[in-house]
């Protein structure tokens, strides 16, 4: 039964093709013709193996809690409380306090742009519905339309925040983002006339991100399972979750990149790290049921291509392959009269 391994393909696996590994293996003569028999045996052999090489590459990351987003204050006031940094924030829960009065939060993607008031129609409408719902106020119907039931049930809410009941909500009124939130950073200080950014935001799972350089970006597809590396040298997995379309120029000598989110399966494994350095395994093609041979039998022939020296019965004879995945040490080939077991010539 043939025997079946695994290997990996790394950076130092690449970069062994083009220099050290060919290097050390000698070139090999000739161009493309038929099979050359000689006596000369090399200093050592390996057998050619039949296994899974898998196509990965590691990269850098930075662990923490993805993209930052910004609160801007709307309206006219005073700002008297402002949440700390690492506060989470929920829906209904205020974001910060203008003149003592506070602004929550409420989930979406539509922001507070017009005052909403009976009458009015559209996505916004539904989207305060829908938060008023969820933060338990009934009463009325979740569609487009600000009823007079929508008044009536916003005049509760604003009862329960301790602000005036008008049963309108006003631009500015609160804040909007897709969850809850994690403050990262003031941008404004108790005090301040309100006017601009506020605060900073993320959410509140930890993930990776990942400035991939583009001759990369093949091996990273959404969906697909990462291998990190911790700064303590432990590992957990984890599962793209968005491969970016717009690609970055670094500058300056620097990679074009495009920004990839890792999303990491248990949140324990992580510890407390946050804006941490962490290693990245991309995974992407396996190559089954192959053969492969020491990147080190590899000989350079003169058209460019390669061969390897097949040892058999005492005698050598140079073949000339086809590659495929290089490893960190292996290469897939594929030739005539090459099979797993038979004999290839390598360095001692």
């Amino acid at each position: 039964m043939a025997r079946a391994r695994t290997a990996v393909l790394g950076a130092a696996g690449l970069a062994v093709v083009g220099g050290a590994g060919l290097a050390t293996a000698g070139l090999g003569g000739g161009g493309g013709g038929p099979a050359a028999a000689h006596s000369a045996l090399p200093p050592a052999t390996a057998p050619i193996e039949r296994t899974t090489l898998v196509e990965t590459q590691d990269v850098e990351g930075t662990l923490g809690y993805g993209a930052a987003g910004t609160v801007a204050g709307a309206g006219h006031g005073i700002l008297t409380w402002l949440p700390g940094a690492g506060s989470v924030i929920s829906r209904g829960r205020p974001v910060y306090r203008v003149d003592d009065t506070p602004v929550p939060l409420l989930y979406g993607r539509l922001p507070l742009y017009r005052t909403l008031s009976a009458g009015k129609e559209g996505a916004d409408v539904k989207q305060l519905e829908r938060n008023l719902r969820a933060l338990g106020y009934t009463g009325f119907t979740v569609d487009d339309t600000y009823s007079a039931a929508t008044a009536a049930a916003v005049k509760r809410w604003q009862d329960d925040l301790g602000v005036e009941e008008t049963g309108r909500v006003e631009r500015g009124a609160a804040a909007i983002a897709s969850g809850r939130i994690r403050v990262a950073e003031r941008k404004a200080h108790v005090g301040d006339r309100l006017g601009g950014p506020v605060l900073t935001y993320t959410g509140t799972t930890r993930v990776v991100s990942v400035d991939l350089d583009v001759q990369y970006q093949r091996l990273a597809k959404k969906g697909a399972e990462v291998e990190i590396e911790l700064p303590s040298g432990d590992t957990t997995k984890g599962k793209i979750t968005s491969v970016g379309k717009v690609a970055e120029d670094g500058g300056n000598d620097q990679p074009t990149t495009i920004e990839v989110t890792v999303a990491v399966g248990s949140q324990k494994s992580l510890g407390s790290y946050d804006k941490a350095p962490v290693g990245v395994r991309l995974t992407a093609n396996r190559h089954r049921d192959v053969l492969a041979v020491p990147i080190g039998a590899l000989l350079a022939r003169g058209d460019g291509g390669y061969a390897v020296q097949v040892v058999q019965d005492g005698r050598v004879r140079t073949v000339p392959v086809e590659t495929g995945v290089f490893t960190e040490g292996q290469v897939e080939i594929s030739g005539s009269g090459l099979a797993e077991g038979v004999q290839v010539g390598v360095p001692s």
